[in-house]
C-alpha cells in the first residue's frame, strides 16, 4: 500500500472484488474490471485515460521441442534505477507448438483533488 494520505495523489485501497492495490481515485479496478463508485466526479468522465506505454509480444514454444515453462515479471524503477515494485504477474508452461501473448500497458490519469466520492 501507498504512504500516502487518503486523498492525495497516489493514496491506495484494496478493491472489495479482487483485494488487489489499487489507486484511490480509481473508478474502475484495473484488475478485475469492476465499477467501483455509484456515482462518478465530472473530471474522471470528461479525460480519458492516457496510454503512454503499451508493449505486446508473444512467442511459439518449438514443435520439435519438449515442455517449457515461463514466469511473467514487472519490475518498476524510479528516476535513480532504484526497484520500487517487483511482482511475479504469472507463472506457466507452453507444450509444443503453443503460443502465448503478453501485453503490457501503462494507463494514466490526472491526480483528482480529493473531493467526495460514493463507494460501493
Amino acid at each position: 500500500m501507498s504512504n500516502s494520505n487518503p486523498g492525495t495523489a497516489g493514496a491506495t485501497r484494496t478493491c472489495p472484488h479482487c483485494r488487489e492495490t489499487i489507486l484511490e481515485s480509481a473508478a474502475v479496478c484495473p484488475a478485475c474490471r469492476h465499477k467501483l463508485r455509484f456515482s462518478e466526479p465530472t473530471s474522471a468522465t470528461a479525460t480519458p485515460a492516457s496510454v503512454p506505454l503499451r508493449v505486446e509480444g508473444s512467442f511459439r514454444n518449438p514443435a520439435d521441442s519438449g515442455a517449457w515453462e515461463y514466469s511473467m515479471v514487472l519490475t518498476i524503477r524510479n528516476e535513480r534505477g532504484e526497484e520500487i515494485a517487483r511482482k511475479l504477474v504469472g507463472v506457466g508452461a507452453m507444450q509444443p507448438d503453443e503460443q502465448r501473448t503478453f501485453t503490457l500497458s501503462v494507463e494514466m490519469n490526472p491526480a483528482s483533488a480529493g473531493g467526495k466520492r460514493t463507494w460501493h
